[in-house]
């Protein structure tokens, strides 16, 4: 679910600013650590706005490569650290992908898929009231902030233990004699 931390016209941050700096250290590059994970706190200052990313994705998945996209974004801003709110780098990346990057460029420029990306943001603020990132919805179980793979697979199995159990009806029939 699309989730901006700093919506335009909210300022971004720096990412020489200490703030950014002492997250960084403090918390996520211990975390990419620990999970394997190569991240880098991204050059581009200020931080892009998101939004252009985001109308991209709503292109993407409508044509079926929402997947690719995100992972790609991801990679594209914490580990090449391309800003990704420009959109001369996001045609370049989409081009990557194999989808068609004068379609992709035109989708932005006259935002297409402006009000897509608007409603899908009203939901994560408005209904499902996120205010974190990561913020997951397992079931009738919320749970803000990582997670480890064990955590999240305990979730997982206590909702499903939750759930009513199915009746299997298949076959049965009833007739003069009974069900």
């Amino acid at each position: 679910m699309p989730y901006e931390l700093r919506p335009y016209p909210n300022e971004t941050l720096k990412p020489e600013g200490d703030y950014l700096q002492n997250s960084w250290k403090n918390y996520v590059y211990p975390m990419a650590e620990h999970f394997g994970v190569k991240m880098v706190l991204p050059r581009v200052s200020p931080q892009p706005h998101t939004h252009l990313a985001f109308e991209g994705f709503q292109y993407a998945k409508e044509k079926g490569k929402a997947n690719e996209y995100n992972h790609r974004m991801f990679t594209a801003f914490f580990q090449d650290e391309l800003n990704i709110g420009d959109i001369n780098v996001l045609t370049n990346i989409v081009e990557e992908l194999g989808l068609d990057h004068e379609e992709f460029r035109s989708s932005l420029e006259t935002r297409k898929y402006r009000e897509v990306h608007q409603k899908a943001l009203k939901h994560a603020y408005e209904e499902a009231d996120i205010q974190a990132v990561p913020t997951f919805y397992i079931g009738e179980t919320i749970v803000k902030g990582a997670r480890p793979k064990e955590t999240l697979e305990r979730i997982i199995n206590e909702e499903i233990t939750k759930q009513k159990p199915k009746i299997d009806f298949e076959g049965w029939v009833c007739g003069p004699d009974g069900c």
